[in-house]
């Protein structure tokens, strides 16, 4: 999925990241993407959803844009739906709760930009960790990591 040689990664890498990525995920996949401001979890996530539309040959949204401001964004495609949450604004477990975050893990694709707060809870699930570093302007550092919780 990654190139383990590679130590620094582009936008045009990102898509490519994406596109790999996709055939690993299925209803129940979770996907957390951690990195500071400006350092490429929408963008990563925009390629991913970009890439399963593509994948299942359905007209791709106009545009798919941050879910900073309603915190949940869903996209249907057909057969499986995914949740694309951003939980920047999230400062409290209660908060968290009431997304019901869990009772949707099972029956989609789950994509959760600023997941630190969820790991301060007791959340058992297995789930790819995607760590986007800023390098420079135009490069990142990407570490993937596959969390067993369970």
């Amino acid at each position: 999925m990654i190139d383990q040689h590679k130590n620094f990664y582009n936008l045009e890498d990102l898509e490519i990241l994406a596109k790999n990525l996709i055939k690993e995920l299925k209803k129940g996949s979770i996907v957390c993407l951690k990195g500071e401001l400006g350092a490429g979890k929408t963008t990563l996530a925009r390629f991913i959803i970009n890439s399963f539309y593509d994948l299942k040959k359905i007209k791709k949204p106009t545009s798919i844009k941050s879910p900073s401001f309603p915190i949940l964004l869903t996209y249907d495609l057909s057969d499986v739906e995914i949740f694309h949450y951003d939980l920047y604004r999230i400062k409290t477990g209660s908060e968290l709760d009431q997304l019901n975050i869990e009772e949707n893990i099972n029956n989609s694709i789950t994509l959760i930009e600023w997941p630190e707060i969820i790991f301060e809870k007791n959340f058992n699930y297995k789930f790819y960790l995607i760590e986007l570093i800023i390098h420079n302007e135009n490069q990142r550092i990407i570490k993937i990591k596959m969390i067993n919780n369970y």
